[in-house]
This record gives C-alpha cells, sequence and structure tokens, in this order.
C-alpha cells in the first residue's frame, strides 16, 4: 500500500491548525493579563480622583468658614476670584 498524498496534506494541515491554536492561546493570554493590570491601574486612578474631588469639596467648605485659603483656591483654579474684582462697569455714554 502507498503513501497518500491526501494523508500528508492532512498531516500538515492538522500541524498548521495545532501551530495556530497555540499561538493564538498565547495572545488570548497575553491581551487578559494587560487587560488586568489596565483594570486595576483604571480603578486606581478613580480612586485618586474621587479622593481628591473629596479633598477639594472639603477645602471649599473650610474656605467659607476662612477665607485666607481664598488665595491658594484661586490659584489651582478651584474658585472663581472674588465678585468685587470681577464686578465690571456698565458703559457710560
Amino acid at each position: 500500500m502507498k503513501n497518500s498524498p491526501l494523508t500528508t496534506i492532512l498531516l500538515a494541515a492538522l500541524a498548521i491548525s495545532a501551530l495556530a491554536s497555540v499561538v493564538l492561546c498565547w495572545e488570548y493570554i497575553s491581551n487578559a493579563r494587560e487587560l488586568r493590570a489596565l483594570q486595576i491601574q483604571t480603578a486606581n486612578i478613580n480612586n485618586r480622583q474621587a479622593a481628591m474631588n473629596a479633598l477639594a469639596t472639603d477645602v471649599l467648605e473650610y474656605s467659607k468658614k476662612n477665607p485666607a485659603v481664598d488665595p491658594i483656591l484661586e490659584f489651582v483654579n478651584l474658585k472663581q476670584k472674588s465678585a468685587a474684582a470681577t464686578t465690571n462697569k456698565p458703559p457710560t455714554k
């Protein structure tokens, strides 16, 4: 019985399919690890942002009792400049 070329072709197709499966599995695992790392970074950023927002809110509340911090808040754009400094006079005719 002779070796059929069909057997060789099917064996080559099987080897290519197995190699492609290994490559795709490796890519999937790599992407899953990267996704997990990015999700952790995103959670850390969101937590830090929430903490900074809470701090800004607390400082704005504190500035109502102690206006000495207003220049600092104006410098970091957390508070508008006082109304007396930005009042525009109506145009005279």
